[in-house]
């Protein structure tokens, strides 16, 4: 096993060879726009009567494909319905809005369907208009605040081990088969993740592993899909500038547990929440702990951690039992790895086959991936973006460091601007608390002060004592904030650029900045090196 996950580049840049607006079949069958109207028990006051087909539909009127049903909802500065003229304009065979948009949609002539709340029935008529193609694939989804990611790629070698062929929908990749996107969201809108279905029936795609985001159980976006298998990692605090509290934020969580959207439950007892889910959910739960609690019907035993892995013994109900590893270090990825070895299993899929996919995966780009050519030290660089993830990663790499040459920790970190404010002091207090060294520095600050939110950070860094706090340097640049770490690196030691992981690119007020965290430190590297700038970023 390779020290960290490493991806190669040839893999990180082999994605998005189709642009989200085409996530939709090639051939799609002509639905009756009568039978939507039907299924809805929609009006059409004053406009043409609901006749024709329809064969797509799409809720951006710039995204409009001949034949599309155009659904207008109401937006933050504008209702969808002032641009039906320019739906009609490309091709839309129809328009579903709700009252406030019915007179402006009317203007086109087209039919026109009026619902109360266009949004809460997206999800039903996207399967509608698809033909319900989720139901034809093996669909495990994995929500929780930290380990979806992970989560889904080692799902998606399990059952590509398993002779699957398969698709992934998530934050990092989105994929059908051979055709592959870069996400716009952890999970799609309802509209394009339908058409994301159909596509991978057109692609003979027969499972698939998801992850489902609590603003997508909140706004909708899975509605209309039913998993055969749904996995609760855990819960931490993150989203509060969305959800009201951490309790809306669990409950909203706590919804993909019910007969509406899945068959059955695989939950984290180590985590309070997973806990809790088990009395709340209404469907039957199996339960797994990574820390061997007797309790759970699943268990990892023997856990050994490294720096390039983890293995461990898989312990389960009636006697079965088998020997697991996987390229990626720390507590936290024997966790996501023995709830996605009982989400397998649940899926129909023997132990051994999984545990052979899951061995075999070698890592997910972002999630402690290793910077190449460091001289007796390591860079990592990690989505670790809220206080459980920023946590679990430190606490694993202090354990790989006590284990090895026993050097220093040192951590880069942000947090987003116009995010949950929140976790901002909660983040500064746990790397100060964990790290030996702390680069505080912008992570997407967006339309918000950089400074100020390193100064909500430093509010969390107080409520350290000075003699168990790191060393806390405050650099706003953040490529000079991970050179910096780089350049004071020593044999032995540990960097993490935590935040970003694979993302490409940095918000700075209402622009997107070109940034790679791992193409940053790469550089770093280099010039610490004395080597030649460019060339290759990660893996090895």
């Amino acid at each position: 096993m390779s020290s960290f996950a490493p991806v190669g580049d040839e893999e990180r840049y082999a994605l998005a060879v189709r642009p989200p607006s085409s996530m939709r079949p090639v051939a799609a069958p002509a639905r009756p726009l009568s039978g939507l109207a039907t299924l809805l028990g929609a009006s059409s006051p004053g406009t043409r009567p609901a006749r024709g087909a329809v064969t797509g539909l799409t809720i951006d009127s710039r995204r409009v494909q001949r034949g599309d049903l155009y659904v207008a909802l109401p937006g933050k500065t504008a209702h969808g319905a002032a641009f039906a003229a320019d739906a009609l304009a490309a091709g839309a065979v129809a328009v579903l809005t709700d009252e406030a948009g019915r007179e402006s949609a009317a203007a086109t002539g087209l039919p026109v369907l009026v619902v109360p709340d266009p949004r809460a029935l997206l999800g039903q008529v996207a399967a509608w208009v698809y033909g319900r193609p989720a139901s034809g694939i093996t669909i495990i989804g994995v929500t929780g605040t930290s380990g979806k990611s992970t989560s889904t790629f080692l799902l998606e070698a399990g059952l590509r081990a398993a002779g699957h062929r398969t698709g992934l929908v998530g934050g990092v990749e989105i994929r059908a088969g051979d055709v592959r996107f870069v996400p716009e969201l952890t999970t799609p809108e309802a509209s394009d993740l339908q058409g994301l279905f159909a596509l991978m029936r057109e692609q003979d795609v027969t499972a698939a592993a998801m992850e489902v985001s609590s603003h997508a159980l909140a706004l909708g976006r899975v509605d209309g899909v039913f998993y055969d298998v749904a996995i609760f990692t855990n819960l931490s605090q993150d989203h509060l500038d969305f959800h009201r509290d951490l309790d809306d934020y669990f409950a909203t969580k706590a919804r993909l547990f019910t007969p509406e959207f899945a068959r059955i439950g695989v939950v984290n007892i180590d985590d309070a929440h997973g806990r809790e889910l088990v009395g709340l959910a209404g469907i039957p739960m199996i339960t797994f702990s990574a820390s061997g609690a007797p309790e759970a019907e699943w268990r990892a035993e023997n856990v050994r951690l490294g720096s390039d892995g983890s293995a461990f013994r898989v312990v389960g109900p009636g006697g079965i039992e088998a020997d697991a590893s996987v390229a990626l270090p720390g507590p936290f990825n024997v966790a996501n790895t023995l709830g996605v070895l009982v989400a397998l299993v649940e899926a129909g899929i023997s132990l051994q086959t999984a545990v052979a996919g899951v061995a075999a995966f070698a890592g997910v780009p972002g999630r402690m991936e290793r910077v190449r050519g460091t001289d007796g030290y390591q860079v990592i660089v990690d989505y670790a973006h809220k206080p459980g993830a920023v946590g679990s990663v430190l606490t694993s790499l202090r354990s790989v460091l006590d284990e090895g040459p026993g050097g220093r920790l040192t951590i880069v970190l942000g947090c987003g601007g116009d995010r949950d404010k929140g976790k901002r002091p909660m983040m500064g207090e746990l790397a100060a608390r964990l790290a030996d060294v702390v680069i505080l520095t912008s992570d997407n600050p967006r339309t918000e002060d950089p400074l100020g939110i390193l100064a909500a950070m430093f509010d969390g860094v107080r409520e350290v004592p000075q003699a168990e706090r790191g060393h806390v340097i405050m650099e706003p640049d953040r490529a000079a904030a991970i050179d910096l770490a780089i350049s004071r690196a020593e044999p032995g030691d540990v960097v993490v650029v935590a935040g970003k992981g694979h993302e490409q690119g940095q918000y700075i007020g209402d622009q997107v900045i070109p940034f790679d965290d791992r193409d940053v430190a790469a550089e770093a590297v280099r010039r610490k090196q004395g080597g030649p700038p460019g060339g290759g970023a990660v893996g090895g």
